[in-house]
């Protein structure tokens, strides 16, 4: 019984802060959830292919098409020939720009769901975290989609981030 009401916390405060993150990056960047995800994936790793952006947002080929397509119009991305047949999807200023804003709004509602805690407790939520997202990597499988909305320096500066870990551990990059 206990575990269930742990769970049913979980999902509660999981959603509360997933509807309060997308709102603000939305918002923010003036974008769908998938195109706030697009701009920080797209300043993190400038020149990916539309299907490979996609596959990072969790959207098909035709809906990550579609998506760059709204970026471009937006002028907040440009496509660019790559190497052969390859189409390459590169941030304008105005979309590092939007990048920069969405991660800002991200954080902010982070920040005020953790200003309740002490810092003893901020300590002790960071290692479950750590936790549970080691474990999420092993059901998700892949830190680009994991990791889409991260604001990955602060997690890797003066820190090991745990998907990372969890990656290298399994194998991966």
């Amino acid at each position: 019984m206990h575990d269930e009401r742990l769970a049913n916390l979980l999902g509660a405060a999981s959603l509360a802060v997933t509807d309060l993150v997308l709102a603000g990056t939305t918002a923010a960047g003036r974008v769908s959830a998938s195109g706030a995800a697009a701009l920080i994936v797209l300043s993190e790793a400038p020149g990916l292919g539309v299907t490979e952006l996609g596959r990072r947002v969790g959207l098909t080929q035709s809906a990550a098409a579609r998506m760059v397509d709204g970026l471009q119009d937006a002028g907040l991305a440009r496509r660019r020939p790559g190497g052969g047949r390859a189409v390459e999807v590169r941030l304008t200023a105005k979309g590092e720009d939007a990048a920069r804003r969405v991660l800002t709004a991200r954080g902010a509602p982070l920040a005020e769901a953790l200003a309740v805690l002490d810092g003893g407790e901020r300590e002790a939520l960071t290692v479950i975290l750590g936790k549970l997202l080691a474990r999420l990597y092993e059901t998700i499988g892949d830190s680009d989609v994991l990791c889409r909305l991260c604001d990955r320096r602060c997690c890797t500066e003066g820190a090991v981030c745990p998907v990372g870990q969890a990656e290298r551990d399994a194998g991966g990059a």
